[in-house]
């Protein structure tokens, strides 16, 4: 039973840390090489991976993509370490709106225009912290959503996760508040009632007790006669 819990204490956190994975933001530093608008039709699978059609349209499963093509530069551990390489990293440029992940984008049309304008190459690269959420996979033709472009301040600039790690504090510290609530509830009411529940479930056991006694003592003065 103990190994059946913890199992299911496992997969949830893994669904936890996945989702938090994608909806929270993430910032690279990319090189703008092109802009690309598709056609294409989403997949119900495909369109989980999506938000909502630019404001003002009409939701539908086949969409307008606004692409942004880059040349990101290569990281791991969360994006602190970078590798000193280049990878294709491909973001599209969908509103948000109001619902979620609550981004409150609307501006998808400026932020096309703004990676128009940062375009460079290798010769004379330009580099530019792109913000997003999302993640990409080639098989399943999903991109992460750029949110916000801004020119990088220095060639060997590398942004840290600051936003990450203040919600992951507040997260941490909200969750350790609500198992501090539950343990005073749980001491003060499920404790308590507990302890009622078996005080009577004693008393109740002595009382059984007591007059199984006097009907055997009886039977035995009545036997004896």
């Amino acid at each position: 039973m103990r190994n059946i819990r913890r199992f299911f204490r496992v997969i949830l956190f893994l669904i936890v840390a996945s989702w938090l994975h994608y909806v929270m933001p993430q910032q690279d530093t990319v090189r703008m090489t092109g802009i690309a608008d598709r056609n294409e039709t989403l997949s119900n699978i495909q369109r989980i991976f999506f938000a909502q059609v630019d404001s003002g349209t009409t939701e539908g499963t086949f969409r307008d993509l606004r692409l942004i093509n880059t040349q990101k530069q290569r990281t791991f551990l969360f994006g602190l370490i970078h590798r000193g390489r280049e990878e294709t990293m491909v973001y599209r440029n969908e509103d948000t709106g109001w619902i979620y992940p609550p981004y409150f984008k609307f501006d998808s049309s400026n932020l096309e225009a703004e990676a128009e304008d940062m375009l460079s190459t290798s010769e004379s690269p330009r580099w530019i912290i792109v913000t997003h959420y999302g993640w990409r996979n080639e098989w399943l033709s999903i991109y992460p959503n750029a949110v916000s472009i801004r020119p990088a301040p220095s060639d060997d600039f590398h942004p840290f996760p600051w936003v990450n790690l203040i919600l992951f504090i507040v997260l941490i510290g909200g969750l350790l508040f609500l198992r501090a609530v539950w343990m005073q509830f749980y001491a003060r009411t499920v404790d308590r009632l507990a302890d009622k529940f078996g005080d009577q479930m004693d008393h109740v056991s002595a009382n059984f007790l007591e007059r199984k006694g006097r009907v055997f003592s009886w039977l035995g003065k009545w036997l004896k006669k």
